[in-house]
């Protein structure tokens, strides 16, 4: 991923809510199977760890993106931005070149 298009994430994901919390259960299987269909559907999403979650959310957005095969665009305080890119027919973000 470019700086051009993580910025262009970045822009998009401003106005976005986060769809998850991550608390003091830290990452489940449930969790994870939750983000690949919230990927899935969205492409682009925010996740919130909340203050009870031991992890760090720089650690937890790395573990997040392997276990969804997708690519953190930025982890600003408690806050991770995902991006995974959509099939081919049901794309809804076009990246920059």
């Amino acid at each position: 991923m470019t700086t051009k298009q993580r910025a262009y994430l970045k822009g998009l994901a401003m106005t976005m809510e986060p769809i998850f919390q991550i608390g003091k259960n830290s990452m489940t299987p449930e969790l994870t199977k939750a983000l690949k269909e919230a990927l899935d559907a969205r492409e682009l999403i925010k996740v919130s760890v909340l203050k009870n979650c031991a992890d760090d959310p720089k650690e937890l957005a790395v573990m997040i993106a392997e276990r969804t095969q997708s690519d953190v665009v930025q982890v600003i305080g408690k806050k991770i931005v995902l991006y995974r890119e959509g099939k081919a027919k049901n794309k809804k973000i076009e990246l920059p070149k």
